[in-house]
């Protein structure tokens, strides 16, 4: 009898074993290219790259629990082109010449995955941002846009993923010099225009941030501009008035993670095909 107890007793804590292994041992391989990821190119400067907690060149290294590290769901494509579980900051090795803290990204991906956990089992961000980069440097042909097309490219090789949106946060440059903010809305179609006919996605949706601040005085032009796109599948969310850092330019890691659900509500409520 007392053995037939101690074989019950066996079972059940293998019962238990089993069920804490399944729901919190990750066995996902983050380098198999049988793991389909949605796919997010997170693309523009400064704010796009994280400057959240920045001070003085310096990150306080600060991650609040809203964008924590989720092992196996949210992956990154490295500098080195490989996937690998995403952490703040995103960029560190994209955006490698300045110091990156808290980004919109990991806020995003955890904000659909929140959303729409059916919709979204697994999100691969491909961080691109380049600080200071100006509307120019992203133009077809250039180095950023070809460092950012070589990344696409190897984010779905394989059919390990789907490129479901571009995620495009960029202007702070351009708001200098009347002339770059003059020619804005132009450029920064005809970039949207150009990754969609790269990448063979026609409607591929962008979902950019209109400025909350700029290193000049043409900062409504180029606010303007954002808000005037007029192509399909476009979205614009607005980060003016969130909270910015000391310089008076970044965001705060508080207003990071806002623009971040901004950006997740626009593709959680989109009609866009993703």
């Amino acid at each position: 009898m007392a053995n037939n107890g101690l074989k019950l007793s066996f079972f059940f804590l293998f019962i238990i074993s089993y069920e804490y292994w399944v729901n919190h041992v990750n066995i996902v391989d983050t380098n198999s290219a049988d793991l389909v990821k949605d796919v997010f190119i997170l693309a523009g400067q400064s704010n796009m790259a994280g400057r959240g907690g920045v001070i003085d060149g310096y990150w306080d290294g600060v991650i609040p629990p809203e964008i924590r590290t989720r092992p196996g769901k949210i992956l990154r494509l490295g500098g080195d082109l490989s996937w690998e579980d995403a952490a703040e900051p995103l960029h560190s090795d994209i955006d490698a010449n300045k110091t990156c803290g808290v980004g919109p990204g990991m806020a995003f991906a955890n904000a659909i995955l929140r959303g729409d956990p059916r919709r979204f089992a697994v999100v691969g961000l491909v961080p691109c941002a380049i600080g200071g980069s100006g509307i120019e440097e992203w133009s077809r042909g250039g180095r950023l846009y070809d460092g950012l097309m070589r990344r696409a490219g190897v984010a779905v090789e394989g059919g390990g993923g789907k490129i479901r949106a571009v995620l495009w946060f960029q202007g702070e440059r351009d708001t200098v010099n009347r002339s770059d903010a003059e020619s804005y809305k132009e450029k920064l179609q005809r970039l949207f225009m150009d990754l969609r006919a790269d990448l063979n996605s026609p409607l591929l949706p962008v979902i950019q941030v209109a400025l909350a601040s700029g290193e000049g005085a043409y900062v409504e032009m180029v606010r303007e501009a954002q808000h005037g796109i007029e192509l399909p599948n476009v979205i614009t969310v607005d980060a003016k008035g969130l909270e910015l850092q000391p310089d008076g330019l970044h965001l705060s890691t508080r207003a990071q993670l806002r623009v971040g659900e901004m950006l997740a509500h626009a593709i959680l409520q989109s009609n866009c095909s993703l």
